[in-house]
């Protein structure tokens, strides 16, 4: 079981070509308690030959969990029938092959802790039918064992983490909860006193990161190419953590950096275990 403040490589810390051998091999020489899977990881990990009960022997011996399966996509109204539709060879990002059924299936395999839900197509749904939704996708995952925890991404309807944090309380459902990206916290505007709203033990997911003070001219490229290992940008990464202080999940280090991806799977999952480490040593020195 993951405890609060275990470390957790989260899968786009490495690169996506990463094998499942070697992305265990990396998160464990560099203390990592866990990763983080995308579905796309499990199908890739069955393709390198590697059976179910292959995986579980493998984490287990690596000694590593799985903290959380992303993204959980098709919760909200008419996203299913969306990315039904884009599913295949215009799926780029090998996302929408992962309906409820194949995640919490993989979840089941891999023993994660949870699911990551995001809002990824909008639409003209409201704050009670966004709760209705993810009440319903919290009830469905506890009956695998899941917490279920909403990402708020700047660019969607749930923009921030007072908007996730209301579907959160409205939906009222114990295995619930917000997950916070500092990457998303700093780029929505978010503050801390927003977060301060939200109750400790609500935050069911962290992830770390960092960036430049003043936002990029396109938030997606950014987000999924441009990111920085914690320290090395201008966040207030000291106060975040100190913010999140309380929170029962462990810390997810989610790096998307073509700069980091180039360096190998073994480096990157160093300098982002070294990095994450200095930082929150100096979140509680303060």
């Amino acid at each position: 079981m993951l405890q609060p403040g275990d470390l957790v490589l989260c899968s786009g810390t490495l690169p996506r070509a990463t094998t499942f051998a070697d992305r265990l091999a990396a998160a464990a020489a560099a203390g990592f308690a866990g990763i983080s899977l995308w579905g796309r990881d499990y199908d890739a990990a069955r393709a390198e030959g590697h059976s179910d009960a292959d995986l579980g022997r493998m984490l287990d011996d690596h000694g590593l969990a799985v903290g959380e399966l992303d993204p959980a996509w098709w919760w909200l109204p008419g996203a299913a029938q969306i990315g039904a539709s884009l599913a295949g060879p215009a799926d780029g990002g090998g996302v929408f092959a992962y309906g409820e059924t194949e995640l919490f299936r993989i979840a089941e395999i891999v023993g994660a802790r949870s699911v990551n839900a995001v809002d990824v197509f909008g639409g003209d749904w409201g704050l009670d039918v966004a709760a209705e939704a993810f009440a319903g996708l919290c009830d469905r995952a506890a009956e695998h064992g899941l917490l279920v925890h909403v990402e708020f991404l700047p660019w969607s309807r749930i923009p921030d983490v007072s908007a996730a944090w209301e579907i959160v309380r409205r939906a009222d459902r114990p295995n619930g909860g917000v997950a916070v990206d500092a990457w998303h916290f700093a780029r929505s505007g978010s503050t801390l006193d927003d977060l301060a709203l939200v109750p400790a033990d609500r935050i069911l997911g962290v992830q770390l990161d960092d960036g430049p003070a003043e936002p990029e001219p396109d938030l997606v490229i950014a987000t999924l190419h441009g990111r920085l290992l914690p320290g090395d940008g201008e966040f207030d990464l000291t106060s975040l953590c100190r913010a999140l202080a309380g929170s029962p999940a462990p810390i997810g280090v989610e790096v998307f950096s073509d700069d980091l991806h180039a360096l190998g799977p073994a480096e990157a999952a160093r300098r982002a275990a070294d990095a994450t480490r200095a930082v929150l040593a100096g979140a509680a020195d303060r």
